[in-house]
């Protein structure tokens, strides 16, 4: 959940969802791809550039072959920005132009009226200051062809699009809403899931299908939490060691960093089973990073750690005492951070690496909700981690493996689970109502060991 900006209550953002204008712009980008989608020339098959690969201010812009570099990754903001190079930079009508023929530049997002694009008929991207389309010059279709804003006309130099090929959730049924699901397959073979929610709600399945709700880890209440909150309790982490199950959660409110994540254990997982283990770690108004979405791992040597955090400095580790599940020592490592927003952390072990799975952008938005599961990886749980450009993720690196497309909007907050039969992605994301629906999907591994959705 975005909450550096975005809380609130979920009946509330069901309700607000439909009213939320924008486009979301957040589709495939293929593995090898920068981590936001490109936009296609449906002329020409070039995808919009940004001249050179330059993140400098007042870079031109361009039609070029898809090669997916930063510069070829888009995303239309709820606020009609479309941004690029980590989402630092924004298409920019060049000194506030309004006539045909302004140039096109790549420029430090602003919030300007210069700035600001929408969908419009026919796959058109009009601006929305002069009401011009992105217009790929003189309909000439050559790499460096320079882009533009003309008179819209419907024609095919004006015509963009996204690539849509990420599947869809696999199908499941019963109780399908989620909010920041965690998962752990229980040793008799069946399914538990935790999610955002007054008490930690639970929900189980025999077979990774159907699922049913089954009450909530504490039914009467988390005192404990006061001086944190005192509605739900945010994106909870689960998992069965020592013949245990522990569950890590948040306690905080919206827009606050005076948050804190707590342990509690059972013998069973069942509602109302749990006991508070006490508190893991938290921040105050006066810390850097925020104590929410925790994720326990555990590393090859059996050493035990927490990544948790959300927007501001970003991803941070700490040590985790296996013998009472808290906190070891005062060590606290920076993994991944992201001036456009990064939150959600998952780490996971494959093939020799670590993926740290997280999620970018804005969570919370019902169907207007920009959210994405991006990943980097590392040979150890406190980095470094990398995408697969190389770019560092605490440069802003990750490679996108999920987005909003079609009816999918938002996908996020993304627990993996290594299960019999491969490893499987559990996440949410919202119905064009707005509604917040559990997704499952299994994780596949190219040729060069990273994961694709599939």
């Amino acid at each position: 959940m975005t909450r550096a900006r975005t809380r609130r209550r979920f009946a509330a953002l069901t309700a607000v969802a439909s009213l939320v204008a924008g486009v979301t712009l957040t589709t495939l980008a293929p593995a090898a791809q920068a981590a936001a989608p490109p936009l296609v020339s449906a002329q020409s098959g070039r995808c919009l550039d940004v001249n050179g690969n330059d993140a400098t201010p007042g870079a031109g812009i361009q039609i070029w072959d898809c090669n997916g570099v930063a510069g070829q990754g888009w995303t239309l903001t709820s606020s009609g920005e479309l941004r690029t190079f980590d989402g630092t930079r924004c298409l920019d009508a060049l000194n506030w132009g309004t006539t045909a023929g302004t140039k096109l530049i790549s420029w430090s997002c602003t919030g300007g009226a210069n700035q600001r694009f929408a969908w419009g008929a026919n796959g058109s991207l009009v601006h929305q200051q002069s009401k011009l389309c992105v217009d790929v010059t003189s309909s000439r279709t050559a790499n460096g062809t320079p882009v533009a804003l003309w008179t819209c006309n419907g024609r095919d130099n004006q015509r963009w699009s996204v690539p849509s090929s990420y599947p869809g959730p696999g199908n499941i049924t019963g109780a399908t809403w989620a909010h920041d699901p965690t998962v752990v397959k229980r040793p008799d073979g069946s399914y538990l899931v935790a999610t955002t929610g007054r008490g930690i709600p639970l929900k189980t399945s025999s077979d990774r299908t159907a699922w049913s709700d089954v009450g909530a880890a504490f039914p009467n209440g988390t005192p404990w939490t006061a001086s944190y909150t005192t509605g739900d309790l945010w994106a909870p982490d689960l998992s069965y060691r020592n013949g245990q199950y522990y569950l890590y959660y948040s306690a905080s409110t919206f827009g606050s960093m005076n948050s804190a994540i707590f342990l509690a254990t059972s013998p069973s997982g069942n509602a109302g089973t749990w006991t508070n283990r006490g508190l893991v770690v938290s921040t105050t108004s006066s810390s850097n990073y925020n104590a929410i979405d925790p994720d326990l791992v555990v590393d090859e040597q059996g050493r035990w750690y927490l990544s948790f955090g959300s927007f501001w400095s970003g991803i941070k580790v700490i040590a985790i005492d296996p013998t009472t599940g808290l906190r070891s020592g005062s060590s606290l490592t920076s993994v991944a951070t992201r001036s456009a927003g990064i939150e959600a952390p998952d780490v996971y072990f494959h093939g020799g690496y670590y993926y740290l799975f997280v999620s970018f952008d804005a969570c919370c938005k019902g169907a207007a909700s920009t959210y994405r599961i991006a990943v980097g990886r590392s040979t150890s749980v406190t980095g470094p981690y990398v995408d697969r450009n190389g770019t560092a993720m605490t440069s802003g690196g990750g490679t996108q493996i999920l987005a909003g497309h079609g009816s999918i909007h938002g996908p996020g907050h993304s627990a993996t689970l290594a299960d019999g039969d491969g490893t499987i992605l559990f996440y949410h994301y919202y119905t064009d109502a707005g509604d917040a629906r559990l997704g499952i999907n299994r994780l596949s591994w190219d040729s060069a060991g990273w994961p694709v959705v599939s």
